[in-house]
């Protein structure tokens, strides 16, 4: 549990935000935005993305390159704004630590982890290369991270996004700052991971007595972190208070939203379930192995084997949502592969009573019958397609006899269905970047539905999406699942999805199954102490 302390009280706040203001040319994103921090308190910025919380932040210590900054910001009553370039780096790290949102981009790939936390070490503490090199591991090792020696060799890449966050942080604090500023560390980390980050910030605040200024969107993660928020909209502060305060009774329009934006089940889109329907997708002993190289002499004649998948066995319904949850590397994504047949397994896997036969050819029409919408529409749209091109490519692949006519009013015709009409032809000669996040999530859609599947495999589909964005996208699926029978298998480490979406669960760790069932029991009396772990560390419990 993260124990919230009472921030001390200095003659004055540590950091002071005066009618902050930044602009790109003549466009303003950030509008006279006033907050303050105290020694030891955490504050939470909260609000959608654009809404200018990490401009915001990266702003104060003048981050944002060809951007124009005016205003006051006051550090321990030092304006940062007025400093020369050489009076900022020295505070950079040294007094103040930012944590940034994505680390495989932050970290630098050619080097080890542990050489960039020591080059820290060296740079802001003045650190021999030998001292530098044993508080790199002493600092991973104070992260939580386990057999940090190891670790501290191994490359960005060769982490987990877990370990990689960690690692981050341990190199935003190698120079004990006085304040740390953590922008989005837990995006699309497992509720387990997220709720270790958490921990481990709020312990390592107490250690080194410092304030942390956290930038989210996840309300529940500010909620059990934060002792007050400041809500941003349009890169101004329409709210700011206690967070218990804001957060149970938000008095601004616009927080409200927010608050009201957790995912739910929406009854009038509910189908019953039809005893002795057969399954549109099933699976019988799905087995997944992969190769891996052995050491020694062995290792030249013969690979090992690893089982990323354990004999799963399940049965999906028209019309119904089979949950599978699980942290990174439970086998979730390998499950997903596998029943798409774009993974060799063994076992059985029957879609609408056919089976894979790994024949481009013979294949092709199953295709047809199961979609995918992947995680992130940033990389699984062509960024040189246009939106016609996007939407129609599966009508050009599985019914070419269409006229171009009649295949873009098709394409036109299910943008409209997900809520992204197209009135002018203008605008389906737009690119993917032209979109918002939930715009190109919903052309993601429009793409799977195109074709007319039975079955959509959908991989972690609001994982990078705003909490109303990511309600909207939730909405629009159970509409379209109750107008058109859709089966979905969803994959998710979000039990919120899950408890909105699913009538089945089920759980994976280290590839198996530790348990299955339907949503309502497995999420709200589990049965398995992993699931015990999953729920509660979502704070669904």
């Amino acid at each position: 549990m993260i124990a919230s302390q009472p921030p001390q009280t200095p003659s004055a706040p540590l950091l002071t935000v005066h009618n902050l203001r930044v602009s790109f040319a003549s466009t303003e994103v950030v509008r006279g935005v006033s907050f303050s921090i105290a020694c030891g308190e955490r504050i939470a910025l909260v609000g959608e993305s654009g809404s200018g919380k990490t401009v915001t932040a990266l702003a104060l210590l003048r981050l944002v390159p060809q951007a124009n900054v005016s205003g006051n910001v006051y550090f321990a009553e030092r304006s940062l704004l007025d400093l020369d370039d050489a009076a900022l780096r020295a505070i950079r790290g040294n007094e103040i630590g930012f944590v940034f949102q994505e680390p495989m981009t932050a970290l630098n790939p050619l080097f080890t982890v542990g050489d960039q936390i020591a080059e820290v070490l060296e740079l802001k503490c003045g650190q021999s290369r030998q001292q530098a090199t044993q508080g790199a591991v002493a600092l991973l090792e104070q992260t939580g991270i386990a057999e940090p020696e190891r670790r501290a060799r191994a490359y960005p890449h060769q982490l987990s996004g877990g370990q990689r966050q960690r690692a981050m942080i341990a190199m935003a604090l190698a120079a004990r700052p006085r304040l740390l500023i953590a922008d989005e560390p837990t995006t699309a980390l497992d509720a387990t991971v997220r709720s270790q980050i958490l921990q481990l910030l709020a312990d390592l605040q107490r250690q080194m007595g410092m304030a942390i200024l956290l930038i989210s969107h996840d309300l529940n993660l500010v909620r059990r972190f934060a002792d007050r928020v400041v809500v941003m909209e349009s890169g101004e502060v329409v709210e700011e208070g206690p967070v218990d305060q804001v957060l149970s009774a938000p008095q601004n329009a616009y927080t409200r939203q927010l608050v009201d934006s957790r995912p739910g089940r929406r009854p009038e889109y509910e189908t019953p379930a039809t005893a002795g329907q057969k399954p549109c997708l099933s699976a019988t002993d799905l087995r997944v192995h992969y190769p891996i190289p052995l050491g020694g002499f062995q290792g030249w004649f013969r690979k090992g084997r690893f089982t990323a998948l354990h004999s799963a066995s399940f049965a999906l319904e028209e019309g119904r949502t089979l949950g599978v949850i699980g942290e990174s590397g439970s086998g979730k994504s390998t499950l997903a592969l596998a029943v798409l047949g774009l993974q060799p397994f063994s076992g059985s896997v029957m879609v609408c009573g056919q089976a894979w036969r790994s024949n481009l050819s013979q294949d092709r029409s199953l295709r047809r019958i199961i979609q995918v919408v992947f995680q992130d529409p940033v990389s699984s749209l062509s960024p040189r397609m246009t939106l016609e091109e996007i939407v129609g490519e599966g009508l050009r692949l599985h019914a070419p006899e269409l006229a171009p006519d009649e295949r873009r009013r098709r394409v036109m015709a299910m943008l409209s269905d997900v809520g992204l009409p197209m009135t002018e032809p203008a605008g389906l000669r737009r690119y993917p970047h032209e979109f918002s996040g939930g715009q190109r999530q919903r052309i993601a859609i429009a793409r799977a539905l195109i074709v007319e599947p039975k079955v959509l495999v959908l991989d972690e589909p609001t994982s990078a999406l705003d909490m109303t964005v990511q309600r909207q996208v939730i909405d629009l699926l159970q509409r379209l699942q109750a107008e058109r029978g859709l089966a979905y298998l969803l994959i998710t480490h979000d039990v919120d999805v899950v408890r909105a979406m699913a009538h089945d669960v089920v759980v994976l760790k280290d590839g198996k199954v530790v348990e299955i069932g339907p949503a309502d029991r497995v999420l709200s009396a589990p049965a398995d102490p992993y699931t015990q772990a999953l729920v509660s560390a979502s704070g669904s419990l």
